[in-house]
């Protein structure tokens, strides 16, 4: 005589609600099936509950990282927006560049994606800022690697310093930038990024109005993008020869004389620059044709999607005319290299070229 073995299983319960994420397990849990693994998150009694405990776990698996559950202590979600509020503050008095604001920013949302938001900070140990190295690695150069991982290291600084942990972050001995040695062999493997004269005479007598002065000021003063674009006619004395502009990040003074053909060209770009269109701008010796800023940010909507875990900060924008328009500008004239951007004229010493050789 056989006995069979019955097996009373479970009605399964209908989801909540049509767009419920989880599933029913015959374990009778909530599940989902996350990069070929199930993964489970609560009994069936309770499917707020399991919703939420998938909420909070979803990003570090996806990611392929261990959930930590959240316990007591500032994790890596709060610290980023305690940072970035206290930024805020200092970009709304006019102390830090919204620009800077915003590669902050992004940085942010960096340590949010390779850490987690729930990670708790002093849990963090140096074999994980070995990985946010490597993942800085994928996206920058030796140089912009430096200036990222700065950052990074910035952001948990302040967590120690705002009192927000009782002992510094140890980020071990790998977190470091490049070193010297490494960025001169990356310069020397790149090559020179300057412009030579002749080029600069051919860009010269092909550039607009405007352009050709803010080609003259790269090369007579060194100047970059973000300064010509925030050169006022109060920095000059076109009559006496000299442009007094001081370092934006460094409040340093910086005087300059200024070439004969400097000062033509800056009088014939205020002769046909278009009314600005902000008010606050009516100084400014350069405006694009709409009237704008030749460089600005703003920023713009909410936080959405990847950035969700930041507190309802607004994402900044950036434009700068310069650098599309001198790319326009010397891939017309087939100049065009890696590197050599509008940034790269101050590269290129003005001890170098004489007044005499510019195409007038």
């Amino acid at each position: 005589m056989t006995h069979h073995r019955l097996s009373k299983r479970r009605e399964e319960p209908a989801k909540p609600r049509p767009d419920f994420p989880l599933f029913p397990h015959a374990t009778g849990r909530w599940a989902k099936k996350i990069k070929g693994k199930l993964h489970y998150f609560g009994p069936w009694a309770d499917p707020d509950a399991a919703l939420a405990r998938y909420v909070e776990e979803r990003d570090d698996l996806y990611a392929g990282r261990k959930p930590r559950r959240r316990t007591e202590g500032l994790t890596v979600k709060d610290l980023v927006n305690r940072f970035l509020v206290a930024k805020k503050a200092r970009v709304d008095a006019g102390e830090l560049a919204l620009g800077t604001f915003g590669d902050q920013y992004k940085t942010c949302k960096r340590v949010l994606s390779v850490f987690g938001g729930n990670r708790l900070v002093e849990d963090l140990a140096p074999d994980e800022f070995e990985n946010m190295r490597t993942n800085i690695a994928k996206t920058y150069g030796k140089l912009s690697r430096k200036v990222e991982i700065k950052r990074v290291r910035s952001i948990f600084r302040y967590a120690y310093e705002a009192h927000l942990i009782n002992t510094p972050v140890r980020f071990g001995p790998g977190f470091v930038g490049p070193s010297r040695r490494e960025l001169r062999c990356e310069r020397q493997q790149n090559g020179p990024r300057m412009f030579e004269a002749a080029e600069i005479d051919t860009m010269l007598a092909a550039a607009t109005v405007p352009m050709r002065a803010m080609i003259l000021l790269g090369i007579n003063c060194g100047f970059g993008n973000t300064d010509v674009a925030n050169l006022t006619i109060q920095n000059l004395d076109l009559r006496g020869g000299w442009c007094n502009y001081p370092r934006p990040k460094t409040g340093i003074s910086r005087r300059c004389p200024l070439w004969p053909e400097t000062v033509k060209a800056i009088d014939a770009a205020l002769e046909a620059r278009p009314k600005p269109r902000d008010k606050a701008d009516d100084d400014l010796v350069f405006v694009t044709p709409a009237g704008r800023r030749w460089v600005r940010a703003w920023t713009r909507g909410k936080s959405t999607g990847a950035t969700a875990e930041l507190e309802s900060m607004a994402r900044v924008s950036r434009a700068d005319r310069i650098t599309s328009t001198m790319s326009q500008l010397v891939g017309k004239l087939g100049l065009a290299r890696r590197g050599h951007t509008f940034y790269a004229l101050r590269h290129y010493s003005a001890s170098r070229i004489m007044p005499t050789r510019l195409a007038v």
